[in-house]
């Protein structure tokens, strides 16, 4: 796809958009080794070679790979159509992320945000099969019965769920603690399949996407994947 030449210079952090075109203007810039004086020349970034001070210029890799711990009562979007606050602003104003997938606004837990397009449709799709882990507190104790059902897969919203795990992890009189992993993401799940089996969710938290754990990351804070985590999110 074409573009015009201050613009690909901007974009790859060469200068500003404006003292791109000063450049241009003034004969410091190459394209496929010809001085170009041009403000309205376009190029292929795929295809055409920019020099300036004969270095050639190569678009920055400028994404952004995040891990959020969210709180209860933010919404896993961009905006709010209802004026609800969102993941993004819990994240410095100047970095334009982007929520994967979703996490119930009274859930909380580990949430990624980026840029990158290509990561986002491949951690989202479910031909991936990636584990997501839960820890979720409910009413009563499940059955040995009911536990099977769960891993069996259920009928909820007409459609029947994959295979799952789930186990006792805590309990008491009146609350369990379980642990839950399901490979879908489909709208309130872990929540309707656990009241299809009669015991309603009080909190809901998801700590790990894969081998990517929330650790000790604090309720409302983030931080950058490391360079070997965003590889392996890549490799799945």
């Amino acid at each position: 796809m074409e573009t015009r030449l201050q613009k690909y210079l901007a974009d790859c952090g060469v200068a500003s958009r404006r003292k791109s075109e000063e450049l241009i203007l003034s004969g410091e810039i190459k394209v496929n080794g010809e001085i170009v004086k041009e403000l309205g020349i376009k190029i292929n970034p795929d295809e055409d070679r920019v020099e300036y001070k004969s270095e050639i210029i190569k678009p920055k890799n400028n994404n952004v790979y995040i891990m959020l711990n969210k709180p209860e009562g933010y919404v896993s979007s961009a905006k709010d159509q209802f004026g609800r606050e969102t993941v993004i602003d819990l994240i410095e104003s100047d970095m334009r992320v982007y929520p994967v997938g979703r996490l119930d606004y009274d859930s909380s837990g580990l949430i990624l945000l980026t840029n990158d397009g290509e990561l986002t449709y491949k951690i989202t799709h479910p031909k991936n099969n990636i584990p997501k882990r839960y820890t979720a507190k409910v009413l009563g104790t499940p059955s040995q019965e009911s536990l099977t059902r769960f891993r069996n897969g259920l009928i909820i919203d007409d459609y029947k769920t994959a295979p799952a795990e789930i186990e006792i992890i805590e309990r008491d009189y009146k609350y369990s603690l379980l642990k839950i992993v399901i490979h879908e993401g489909k709208n309130r799940q872990i929540r309707k399949m656990c009241d299809s089996i009669g015991h309603k969710v009080i909190s809901l938290k998801r700590v790990a996407i894969g081998e990517l754990s929330l650790g000790k990351l604090q309720k409302g804070k983030y931080r950058h994947l490391t360079s070997e985590e965003v590889r392996y999110l890549k490799d799945l």
